[in-house]
């Protein structure tokens, strides 16, 4: 006999996936719930863009509902125990050559949330901090937002946490490529169909599948002869490269503390709306991301080319060309000048996730 309780079926092991399952355990715990990913959820690399060393937790958006979901998820990671080991509310320090500081305060004013947030004068910020940011290009900026409330999370090591609750309150975790949906005569999609061709069904079937999107997607229109499944132009596959340097012990003393530095692209906003640092990890590793997001385009059924990560089971992300790495040695001139000048990039990685407008193809 079939049962009446609901079963989910969540594709995607990233903090997307991981954070529906542990609620959706949490709040129904009668309920079946399984999380597929292709790797392993401890495995040392992963190809969800969520798992990294650091990423940024920030509420400082010019959309306010972004802004506003970005605010009651920086109030889990301040409040729950669960999250909060992982959070360092370091601030956020980012050089606005429009008028981004004044939509993120606007936005904060309107939802009635008070917080130490400001924009400070070019003169005035270069000398925040020890001057960390003193050499910075500067170059068109009108102000500088300095958002204290924001920070920064260790985003593996989270992931990792949140992922063994969810198992210990009973989620399922299996490791699998996914090769399409499964699509009923009557459009509803009842589960998945593995690459070695199991099929994994569930009255609810949820896609925190990021990059993948768009590729599983065609793939699943060709199997079920559903062209409407198709993503098209509404979810694009796009890579940023990230790198890391190693920090003397001095120098570590010195940027320790550091906010998330941010700055809207001084170069070209067309490659990318801004390039980015964060603060390092206790193995002293001090992270950039670039100015550069691109396309991988590629025939992924006959006829059909669309971006997605390349074919590797890893997606090639430790495969950074000279021209990427390049990104990240900008961005550490254009943070920290002559500060940073000796420091030797060892990591680099390509993050890929899904995006809506990118400019750039490779």
């Amino acid at each position: 006999m079939a049962s009446n309780k609901p079963s989910y079926l969540i594709i995607g092991a990233g903090v997307f996936g991981v954070s529906t399952a542990y609620h959706l355990i949490t709040e129904h715990p009668d309920s079946s719930v399984t999380l597929v990913d292709r790797d392993a959820f401890d495995a040392y690399s992963r190809v969800a863009a969520s798992w990294d060393w650091n990423k940024a937790v920030r509420a400082d958006y010019g959309d306010i509902v972004y802004c506003q979901l970005a605010i009651e998820a920086q109030d889990v990671f301040k409040s729950d125990p669960l999250w909060k080991p992982y959070f360092h509310e370091t601030g956020v320090y980012w050089i606005c050559r429009g008028e981004h500081a004044q939509d993120v305060i606007n936005n904060y004013r309107k939802l009635g949330r008070k917080a130490d947030i400001s924009a400070v004068p070019i003169d005035e910020a270069r000398k925040m901090y020890g001057g960390l940011f003193e050499d910075a290009d500067y170059a068109g900026a009108k102000e500088v937002l300095v958002n204290r409330t924001s920070g920064w999370a260790a985003a593996g090591d989270c992931l990792r946490a949140v992922t063994r609750k969810a198992l210990d309150l009973g989620v399922k975790y299996v490791t699998a490529d996914i090769a399409s949906l499964q699509i009923e005569n009557d459009g509803r999609c009842s589960g998945v169909k593995t690459a070695k061709g199991a099929v994994l069904t569930a009255s609810h079937v949820i896609l925190c599948t990021g990059a993948f999107t768009p590729k599983l997607l065609e793939l699943s229109a060709a199997s079920s002869g559903r062209n409407d499944l198709r993503a098209g132009s509404r979810i694009v596959a796009g890579g940023i490269t990230t790198g890391m340097a190693t920090l003397d012990e001095e120098s570590y003393k010195k940027f320790a503390a550091m906010p998330v530095g941010f700055q809207e692209n001084p170069t070209d906003p067309r490659t990318g709306p801004f390039i980015g640092s964060l603060p390092p990890t206790a193995d002293r590793e001090l992270k950039w991301w670039g100015q550069t997001i691109f396309t991988n385009t590629r025939e992924v059924v006959p006829g059909r080319f669309i971006s997605a990560p390349p074919a590797e089971p890893d997606y090639a992300q430790w495969k950074v060309p000279g021209k990427l790495k390049e990104d990240i040695r900008y961005s550490n001139r254009v943070f920290y000048g002559n500060k940073g000048a000796t420091w030797k990039m060892e990591k680099h990685r390509i993050c890929w996730q899904v995006m809506h407008r990118i400019t750039m193809t490779i």
